[in-house]
């Protein structure tokens, strides 16, 4: 066994890329926090809800799923349009669309949606939909004597 000289780099375990500044920005973003996003009907936050860009990017496509039904995204109802970012979500959408549909709920930049009138589709039908129910309850108001 040779020992190495002082003129020769030290040996390490990690290749020289790990040692990179580009290596090390990436780390830096991938540690950036999250805030969290409360449901609007309970204030809890989901257990899965990524603290930070590595846990989101971590995400499987169950997790994006039970996240979409408990943020009121999955299903159509008078919550969905009451949060900042609405989106349309597609159980049967890969992972990777999922991902994206749901940074762009949270907020995050980078998100936005191929098509720009993906989403004004959803919109449009949360609109209807919760208009109706606002029927529905006048007329349950009405029957019951209460305006």
């Amino acid at each position: 066994m040779s020992w190495p000289s002082a003129t020769q780099a030290p040996h390490t375990s990690y290749p020289q890329r790990f040692h990179s500044q580009a290596f090390r920005e990436k780390l830096w973003a991938m540690a950036l926090p999250l805030s969290p996003l409360v449901q609007l009907t309970t204030g809890l936050v989901h257990p899965d809800f990524p603290l930070t860009m590595l846990a989101f990017w971590l995400l499987n496509g169950d997790q994006l799923d039970d996240l979409a039904r408990f943020y009121h995204q999955a299903e159509l109802s008078v919550w969905t349009l009451r949060y900042p970012c609405p989106v349309a979500w597609r159980y049967a959408a890969p992972a990777h669309e999922k991902r994206r549909k749901f940074g762009r709920f949270i907020g995050l930049r980078g998100c936005e949606s191929a098509d720009p009138h993906e989403d004004d589709v959803v919109l449009q039908q949360a609109r209807e939909a919760r208009y109706r129910e606002e029927e529905d309850d006048v007329v349950l108001r009405k029957i019951h004597g209460v305006m």
